[in-house]
């Protein structure tokens, strides 16, 4: 049996699976990924003989990646992160929920706030924090009044810097996962007389939770990151202690190299920690699309045979 193109022309059949069966099988020919991998090791083996031969002292690398004092920065750099990203994902929630609001006076508050934030670079807003006593010699409410210089320690001035920072991202990651959510889930709910906090809790939140996750995890190691910035507030973290370091031996790079080794740990930890969350909200999508894809395996093989 024949087929014709558009213009009328016959053409020949095409050929059926018996008839492909004879041909032999060619291998494809990965020239380019090949000849890649081998730029990639080459260049990655010039970069290690360039570390070695370096004018670098490894054996002070190892003797102050344990130092008592980089240690204590290490936990301070841990502590501020956990305390700015509990501090903006409760902000973030608040915000997110205004901006979402009906009423257009908190709508545009938050819009504000997240304008604000996020426009102002977090360096910056951690020396505002930090000086905040040129312009406010004192704070409190009522009769309760403290000096601000007393109040706005380097630690302080570090979560406000850096949590109200992430707190604006975080207000646009949440209200994106939110608008994720199907409007038909809503209005299912809201059939089974579902009340609105109910329908938040139980249909809208775990199904935004699958959006919100990876950003989320990604704010996270930006923020510890980031917490490198609070040096200049002298807070004690990591960096700061191998700069107290290096000024009193010399050895700059090798201190460095060691704050950058500590990094590149916690990170790794908070990865791993990052796809564990991912995969356990993600569980209900990703069994979906294992029977969808085995379904439509099935169907070819039912189409073939």
């Amino acid at each position: 049996m024949t087929s014709t193109d558009r213009g009328g022309t016959a053409t020949s059949p095409a050929p059926g699976p018996g008839q492909l069966a004879g041909l032999p099988r060619v291998p494809l020919r990965h020239h380019g990924r090949w000849i890649s991998a081998a730029l990639v090791i080459v260049l990655l083996a010039l970069l290690g003989r360039a570390f070695a031969q370096g004018s670098i002292e490894w054996s002070v690398v190892g003797r102050y990646l344990t130092a008592g004092a980089i240690l204590h920065g290490l936990g301070n750099t841990i502590v501020i992160t956990l305390c700015s990203m509990a501090l903006a994902i409760v902000l973030g929630v608040v915000v997110a929920v205004m901006r979402m609001s009906a009423n257009p006076v908190t709508r545009t508050v938050a819009f504000g706030y997240i304008w604000l934030f996020r426009g102002v670079p977090v360096l910056l807003q951690l020396l505002i924090w930090y000086n905040l006593a040129l312009v406010f010699p004192t704070i409190g409410f009522g009769s309760f009044q403290a000096r601000t210089i007393d109040v706005m320690t380097p630690f302080v001035a570090a979560l406000l810097g850096l949590g109200i920072n992430m707190s604006a991202y975080t207000a646009e990651l949440v209200r994106a996962g939110i608008l994720a959510v199907d409007r038909g889930q809503i209005e299912a709910a809201q059939a089974l007389s579902l009340t609105p906090g109910q329908i938040r809790r139980r249909v809208v939140l775990p199904q935004a939770m699958r959006v919100i996750v990876p950003p989320l995890g990604n704010e996270f190691i930006s923020t510890l990151k980031m917490s490198s910035l609070a040096a200049v507030i002298t807070y004690g973290e990591i960096l700061e202690s191998a700069e107290f370091i290096y000024y009193a031996n010399n050895r700059v790079i090798e201190l460095l190299i060691v704050a950058a080794i500590w990094y590149l740990v916690v990170v790794s930890v908070l990865s791993v920690i990052q796809h564990f969350v991912e995969r356990r909200f993600g569980r209900g999508f990703q069994h979906t699309t294992r029977r969808a894809a085995r379904a439509l395996a099935r169907r070819e093989k039912e189409n073939e045979a």
